[in-house]
C-alpha cells in the first residue's frame, strides 16, 4: 500500500470532505427520483416497469459519473442487473461497488406517516420506501464519485465494477446465478457489499458476519372439512390448534430457539449490543422482555432464531364457529456462521414431524435456503477501509454481525476467492428497513460516500 505524507492525507481528506459536503444537496434530488419508482420485483404487486425505470436511470447516473460500457443485463430470474465499469490505471485494483435498486413492498400505505414513494423530510431524516435499502446506497455510490472525480479529476485511480442488483429483496436468486456464468465481467480485487449499515449513526461499522437462512412451509391437516365446533369441538382434532402447539415447541420460556439438533449457547465475541439501546432501535414496548437467555449480540449474531413469518387461518372479523381442517405457516430459520444450511432444514424438517401433535398429518416443503457468510477481517483494502472510515467519522471502525442473509456474498467469494469483501452502508437501525415509515440519516449518506472516497482515492494493492 502507498502512503502519503500527514499533510497530503489531510489536504485530500478536507477536499474530499467539502466536495461531499456541497453534493449533498444533489444526493438528496437523486434519492427523491429514485425513490418515486416503485421497484419491487413481483408483478402481483407493481408493474415491472419500474424495475427498468429505476434501472435506467441507475445507469445514466452512473454513466454521467464517468462510468462506461453500462448496460442493463437480464437475469436468469427475469430481472435486470445493471453494471458498469472504469478501467484500472496499470498496477491499480479494481473495486466492485454492490447494490441493489428493487425495494421491499410498501407494507400497506396506511402505517406509514410520510408517502411512500416520495421522499418526505422530518425531524432530520430523509423518510420513504427504498431511502435506505439499498436506494441510499446507490447515492452514496453517486456522491463518492461525483466528489472523486471533483478532486482528482477523470482519470480515476483505481478499476471500477458497478454490480447494481434488481431482484435482491425477493430473494430469487438472478444474480446468484447469473455471476458465475460472467465471472469476467464482474472481477474485481475488492468488494464493497454496501447493503449493510452501521452499528448506530455516526459509528462507523463493518458487518462482519451475516446468518445464513431456512424458509420453510409447514402444513398441518386433521379432518376432511370443517366442522361445527358446538357439535364435534372437544374430539375432533383441530388442525389450527395442533398448529399452534407444533409451533410451541420452536421456543422455549425464555425465548430461546429450540430446534432439535441445533446448537443454542453460542456467544459472540464481538461488539456488544446494549440491551437498552436496543430496545429502542426495536421498539419494544414497555414492559415486554427480550428473549433469549444470552446477551443481545448473542441472539442476533451468534445464535440460530426462528421466526413465523405467517399462517393460514381465518380472519377474526367473518371467521365462523368452525373447527379448521387444515392450515399452513411460513418458517424463517436464521442461521450463524458454523452451522450448514442443509443441516439446518434437515433438524428443523425432523423437528416438526416429529412434534406434530395427535397424528396430524404435516408437511415440510422446502421454500429457500442461504448459507452464513464471514467477511473478510484482514488485507490491505481492510485497512485503507478503517483509515478511511476514521478519517470520515473521527473515530475508529468497529465490528458487528448482521441476522439478515445476503446468499449473493457465498456466491461472490467462491467465485472470487482471492477477493477481499467488506459489508457496510447507510442501513443504520432506525432506518426500519423492510418496515413501514423507512428512511434514512442524510449525515450517513455524507460519512459513508466521504469514507468510500478517501478509500478509492488512497488504496492500492500491497
Amino acid at each position: 500500500m502507498t502512503t502519503t505524507t500527514g499533510t497530503q492525507d489531510d489536504a485530500r481528506t478536507a477536499a474530499l470532505r467539502s466536495a461531499v459536503r456541497d453534493l449533498m444537496p444533489r444526493a438528496k434530488s437523486d434519492l427523491t427520483e429514485l425513490v418515486s419508482y416503485k421497484s419491487v420485483y413481483d408483478p402481483r404487486q407493481f408493474p415491472i416497469e419500474e424495475c427498468h425505470k429505476a434501472a435506467q436511470w441507475v445507469a445514466d447516473a452512473f454513466i454521467a459519473a464517468g462510468l462506461t460500457d453500462a448496460a442493463l443485463h437480464e437475469t436468469p430470474d427475469g430481472s435486470m442487473a445493471v453494471i458498469a465499469h472504469h478501467p484500472a490505471p496499470p498496477g491499480a485494483p479494481t473495486i466492485m461497488l454492490y447494490c441493489h435498486y428493487d425495494v421491499q413492498p410498501p407494507l400497506g400505505d396506511d402505517a406509514w406517516h410520510t408517502p411512500v414513494w416520495q421522499l418526505t423530510e422530518k425531524n432530520g431524516r430523509w423518510y420513504g420506501r427504498g431511502s435506505a435499502d439499498c436506494k441510499g446506497n446507490i447515492v452514496t455510490h453517486l456522491t463518492a464519485l461525483r466528489a472523486l472525480r471533483q478532486v482528482h479529476g477523470d482519470d480515476l485511480p483505481v478499476g471500477l465494477v458497478l454490480v447494481a442488483e434488481g431482484s435482491e429483496e425477493q430473494g430469487t436468486g438472478g444474480l446468484e446465478e447469473f455471476v458465475p456464468k460472467n465471472v469476467e465481467l464482474l472481477r474485481a480485487d475488492t468488494l464493497l457489499i454496501c447493503d449493510c449499515g452501521n452499528f448506530a449513526v455516526g459509528v462507523p461499522t463493518f458487518t462482519q458476519t451475516l446468518r445464513g437462512n431456512v424458509n420453510v412451509l409447514v402444513t398441518v391437516e386433521t379432518i376432511s372439512g370443517p366442522l361445527h365446533s358446538g357439535m364435534f369441538g372437544g374430539a375432533a382434532p383441530d388442525a389450527l390448534a395442533a398448529m399452534i402447539r407444533l409451533l410451541s415447541t420452536l421456543r422455549d420460556e425464555h425465548g430461546n430457539t429450540t430446534v432439535d439438533g441445533l446448537r443454542g449457547d453460542q456467544t459472540w465475541d464481538g461488539h456488544e449490543y446494549p440491551a437498552d439501546q436496543f430496545r429502542t432501535d426495536a421498539s419494544v414496548l414497555d414492559g415486554v422482555d427480550l428473549l433469549g437467555s444470552g446477551k443481545v449480540a448473542d441472539m442476533l449474531w451468534a445464535r440460530p432464531a426462528l421466526t413465523v413469518l405467517g399462517m393460514d387461518v381465518p380472519p377474526v372479523v367473518g371467521s365462523s364457529a368452525a373447527i379448521q381442517p387444515k392450515t399452513r405457516a411460513r418458517l424463517n430459520l436464521r442461521i450463524p456462521p458454523g452451522i450448514k444450511p442443509e443441516d439446518a432444514l434437515k433438524s428443523l424438517t425432523a423437528h416438526l414431524e416429529s412434534h406434530t401433535p395427535w397424528h396430524a398429518k404435516v408437511t415440510v416443503e422446502t421454500e429457500a435456503t442461504g448459507s452464513p457468510f464471514v467477511g473478510s477481517t484482514d488485507g490491505p483494502a481492510r485497512k485503507a477501509m478503517e483509515a478511511a472510515f476514521a478519517a470520515s467519522y473521527g473515530r475508529p471502525a468497529t465490528t458487528e454481525g448482521q441476522g439478515g442473509s445476503i446468499p449473493l456474498c457465498n456466491v461472490f467469494a467462491d467465485t472470487y476467492p482471492d477477493a477481499e469483501i467488506m459489508l457496510m452502508g447507510v442501513e443504520e437501525p432506525k432506518c426500519l428497513i423492510h418496515a413501514p415509515n423507512e428512511s434514512v440519516d442524510p449525515t450517513e449518506i455524507e460519512h459513508m460516500a466521504l469514507a468510500e472516497a478517501l478509500f478509492l482515492a488512497s488504496y492500492r494493492n500491497a
